[in-house]
């Protein structure tokens, strides 16, 4: 139902409140006082795991042995598993003690294979809470609380898999990550965006278009890196020295224009419609780019520190301008026609099927 007034704009009925479009499965939970020491135990899990995990990266005051790294790395790898599991539904008694069961198995052993395992398990399961911890932001504000709240959750998982020290081939290691992280994106948003059946024609064109941007940047890449002139290479590499010696960090071009921009827009439109979900996938993408970024034991903390914090800076002007294009009304008379659908999703903590 609406409501309508001379001369104003038609508002939804405020008595008919939103309501979730997904079933969601039931309390995992009897009692809500064991559900609470549950989530609290999560959130406290993740929390020592990220300090631990970060004592292997950031200089202290105090020698720290290094079992505690792994043990730490171990940790959040844990945290993870019940974060996400609880977080779509899935089942805890399954997923959680196979995550122990890598995490144990590359403590105890300390075989390359598995460590490397438990590195790439911890860095895909912490690019994709990063993304689906995240709530619809409706306004400006929240959305940037959102944006924090992700990144802060996929540094987490930097650190964690630096805290493994695994013997990783880098560039098949990183591939491997991203892959794994989109295709159970993709899975796990499928449902939660009703599917590409449900994509309407605009959310559509919006999904193409930046298909086509992060297909763009990944073959010019390529391209320049195999084709480009001796003076376009040169030029490129001195631009990164310059910038390594006076700012410390070099922003990523993939996360500025896709990744970090994508967690903006895509909580913002699913604070609207479900087809949201179909940008976070893009975010994963991001996300899983950070938790990638300190698997080489020759990579610089500092160097990834502030990459990623200027191409979080750049992200943010660019996220806000495309949330500023999409979210709008396509023309004025829409815009007195009908007010903007508003759309809810569970609590933060809570599963979302």
């Amino acid at each position: 139902m609406s409501t309508t007034q001379p001369g104003r704009r038609r508002r939804l009925d405020a008595s008919v409140a939103p309501v979730y479009e997904r079933p969601t499965r039931g309390p995992r939970f009897a009692s809500p006082r064991t559900a609470r020491a549950f989530e609290w135990l999560t959130v406290v899990g993740w929390l020592v795991g990220f300090v631990g995990s970060l004592s292997s990266v950031v200089a202290t005051p105090v020698s720290i042995p290094e079992w505690v790294w792994r043990s730490s790395a171990a940790l959040l790898l844990v945290a993870f598993s019940m974060m996400l599991t609880h977080r779509v539904g899935g089942h805890m008694r399954l997923w959680v003690p196979l995550a122990v069961l890598v995490a144990a198995g590359a403590i105890i052993t300390e075989r390359g294979l598995l460590l490397v395992a438990a590195a790439g398990l911890t860095a895909v399961l912490s690019a994709l809470v990063a993304v689906m911890l995240t709530l619809p932001a409706p306004t400006v504000g929240a959305s940037l609380r959102e944006y924090g709240i992700s990144l802060l959750l996929a540094v987490s998982g930097t650190v964690g898999v630096a805290a493994w020290n695994a013997p990783a081939n880098v560039p098949v290691y990183s591939g491997l990550v991203l892959a794994s992280a989109v295709a159970l994106g993709v899975a796990t948003m499928w449902s939660l965006g009703a599917g590409l059946h449900g994509l309407s024609r605009q959310h559509l064109w919006i999904l193409v278009g930046v298909a086509v941007v992060a297909v763009l940047l990944f073959v010019y890449g390529g391209i320049v890196r195999l084709y480009g002139s001796p003076g376009l290479k040169e030029a490129l590499d001195d631009s990164i020295i310059w910038m390594r010696q006076n700012i410390g960090g070099v922003p990523r071009p993939f996360e500025v224009l896709i990744g970090f921009p994508a967690i903006i827009v895509g909580t913002s439109l699913r604070s609207r419609y479900r087809e949201g979900w179909w940008v976070c996938v893009f975010a994963v993408l991001g996300t899983a780019v950070i938790t990638t970024s300190l698997i080489d034991p020759g990579a610089y903390p500092s160097y990834f520190a502030f990459s990623t914090l200027y191409s979080a800076a750049l992200g943010i002007p660019i996220g806000l301008l495309l949330r500023r294009i999409i979210l709008s009304p396509r023309s004025a008379r829409a815009a007195r026609a009908v007010a903007p659908p508003s759309r809810v999703e569970p609590g933060r903590f809570s599963p979302l099927k």
